[in-house]
Formats: C-alpha cells, sequence, structure tokens
C-alpha cells in the first residue's frame, strides 16, 4: 500500500510540474513579422567614390580651392592661410582659423601631413590640432592632437591622436614626415541642463589613418595645456584648426567635410 502512495504522490508531481511549464508557454507561436520595423525609412546617402571622399549629405568645408567656409577664430574676418596646389596651409602667423558654421554631434573627415624636412622635436615638430568645438579665439574648446608622432618622443597624451592632455591614442599608427594622414572622428557634444551644469559628458570616438584610437572615450571637459579640464556651458560651436607657435614648419591640410549627426 505504502508504494503505490509514493508512486501516486511522485506521479502528481510530475504532473503538477507538466502543467506549470505547459503554463508558461504561450498559447500560440510568435510571428517573424512582428519584430520587423518597417518606418520610418533610413535617407538614401551616396557614398564617395572612395571611403574618404564626402558623400552626398556632407558639408564640404575645404575641396582644395578657397577657405570660404573658414574664418579667423580671433576676429572672425576671412582666413588667411595658405592655399596651393590643392592644400591648405597653416600660416602660423595669422593665427587659428574655424569654420564660418557652427556643430552640435557630426562625423569629421579631415586629413593632413606633416613636411617631409620637418625639424625640432617634442611638442616643437608639426604641432597644430583640430578642435573638435572651438570655444574661444585661442585654444579654448576640445582637441584632437596633430602632431609628427612617427619618430618623435613627447608625453603621451600630448601625441597625434591624443584627445589633448586627457587620453593617448590606443595605437600610434603615424605615417612618416610627407605622407598624407586621416582623421576620422565621430564627435558626441556635452549637454547642459538651465543653470549651465553638465546635463552628459563629450565622447569622442576616432580613426587614425583607418586604425581605431579613441574609442568612445569619455572627455573630463576642455582639454587644458596647463591645470585640469572642465565643463563650460555652449551649445553649438565652430570647428578650429590650430596655428600653433612652434618654430617648425608648418603643416597642411586637405579633404576636410563633415556630416551633422544631429
Amino acid at each position: 500500500m505504502r508504494g503505490h502512495v509514493l508512486t501516486f504522490f511522485a506521479v502528481a508531481a510530475l504532473g503538477g510540474v507538466a502543467v506549470s511549464v505547459f503554463a508558461q508557454q504561450p498559447m500560440t507561436q510568435p510571428k517573424p513579422e512582428e519584430t520587423e520595423v518597417w518606418t520610418p525609412v533610413p535617407p538614401i546617402v551616396t557614398p564617395g567614390a572612395t571611403d574618404s571622399a564626402p558623400p552626398s549629405d556632407a558639408i564640404v568645408l575645404f575641396d582644395g580651392k578657397n577657405e570660404d567656409e573658414w574664418v579667423s577664430a580671433q576676429d572672425h574676418t576671412p582666413a588667411k592661410w595658405i592655399i596651393g596646389d590643392g592644400v591648405l596651409l597653416v600660416a602660423k602667423g595669422t593665427g587659428n582659423i574655424e569654420t564660418r558654421r557652427s556643430f552640435k554631434d557630426y562625423q569629421l573627415h579631415i586629413e593632413w601631413k606633416i613636411p617631409e624636412n620637418i625639424t625640432g622635436s617634442g611638442q616643437a615638430r608639426g604641432n597644430s590640432g583640430v578642435f573638435l568645438a572651438s570655444l574661444g579665439p585661442g585654444d579654448a574648446g576640445y582637441e584632437l592632437q596633430v602632431l609628427d608622432s612617427y619618430n618623435n618622443t613627447t608625453y603621451v597624451n600630448g601625441q597625434a591622436a591624443s584627445i589633448y592632455k586627457q587620453s593617448p591614442p590606443l595605437v600610434n599608427p603615424n605615417r612618416k614626415p610627407g605622407e598624407w594622414q586621416s582623421y576620422d572622428v565621430v564627435w558626441t557634444a556635452p549637454t547642459f541642463n538651465a543653470d549651465g551644469s553638465l546635463k552628459t559628458p563629450a565622447y569622442v570616438t576616432a580613426f587614425f589613418n583607418g586604425v581605431l584610437v579613441q574609442n568612445h572615450f569619455q572627455l573630463k571637459g576642455q582639454t587644458l595645456y596647463i591645470g585640469q579640464p572642465f565643463y563650460k556651458a555652449y551649445d553649438r560651436a565652430p570647428i578650429k584648426l590650430q596655428a600653433h607657435g612652434d618654430k617648425s614648419e608648418p603643416i597642411s591640410f586637405r579633404n576636410i567635410w563633415v556630416r551633422p549627426l544631429d
């Protein structure tokens, strides 16, 4: 009798598990179309003939012909850098230049070249910078460093492709002086509350000559030469190119375009 009772309870227990499992199963099988999204349809963008060429929705900031998209960062008069053979040569005595337009979030492509006859060492060797958001006429803002780091020792958070004084590049893919180099950048601008306090920080992802060097790095604030970084409220800002005061030969830029993402 005892064996029959145990058998009964065992079967009942298994039956209960089966009922419980069955109760958890959906009554009908899901359909593939339940997880398909059809609208809105992403807009069509025609890519450039090469990966470095501007796509159809890009704003061309420099195509080798003129400086119409650029002004002096000091007084917003027309830029006075030198154009020749389709490139933009830094004119150090005229100061930094910045875009006429202001941007928030964007994708940027820019190419630069250290002259083959470069002299100097450390930070005094082909120094310049791409300020992803310019917050003043000097070096105020957020800088992606430009420098000859092919065979040139300096502090690592100041070498080429560093977020200046904040984040060294993950690797060093520099080409030698006299060869063109490229940056491809995704910039996510910081946002601020109504009282000027930080809401969300800035982020940057950057490829240097096609190699990932900044992987969604979170900035601590503006990139400063001296002192600790801090955030200052702004909405939109120009992109700025630096005319550094070192004595080495000036560098060149070409093929600059931007795709606003906001």
